[in-house]
């Protein structure tokens, strides 16, 4: 071991493990407040139009009904986060949280996360039948 380093085992992984272990309840906890917008078994006599996606789908249902092309950017946007360990120019040795390399990157992810969860807010209260807006208060 090279003097001045931490080994990642106990103490790098021991954050990634807590911030999964944090990341699952919160999901978990998500997925028993919210409700799917599930239906009554499909009738092919009578189609509801437009039925509302999963909530972890609705962003991209609501980014859709503006534009049939935005799902390019959809698209795109799985293509970057494919990419971001390529993306960043950090030649560091120690391991980081938010170096300031990385900046950009940092702040593009944290941009696209609130974006999807502002669509997901908007599709889940914001729309009523037929798609139309409705105020969620």
């Amino acid at each position: 071991m090279k003097r001045g380093y931490l080994k990642s085992s106990p103490h790098f992984f021991r954050l990634i493990k807590i911030a999964l272990a944090l990341t699952v309840l919160a999901l978990m906890a998500l997925a028993l407040l919210i409700p799917a917008p599930l239906q009554e078994q499909a009738n092919l006599a009578r189609v509801p139009n437009p039925v509302k996606s999963a909530w972890f789908l609705l962003w991209i249902q609501e980014l859709v009904s503006y534009s049939k092309y935005l799902i390019y950017l959809v698209l795109a946007l799985a293509a970057c986060f494919l990419a971001l360990p390529w993306l960043t120019r950090s030649t560091a040795d120690s391991a980081r949280w938010f170096p300031r390399e990385c900046r950009v990157v940092n702040c593009a992810a944290l941009a696209t996360c609130i974006l999807v969860l502002a669509l997901t807010f908007v599709a889940m209260f914001c729309r009523g039948a037929n798609w139309q807006f409705v105020s969620p208060f």
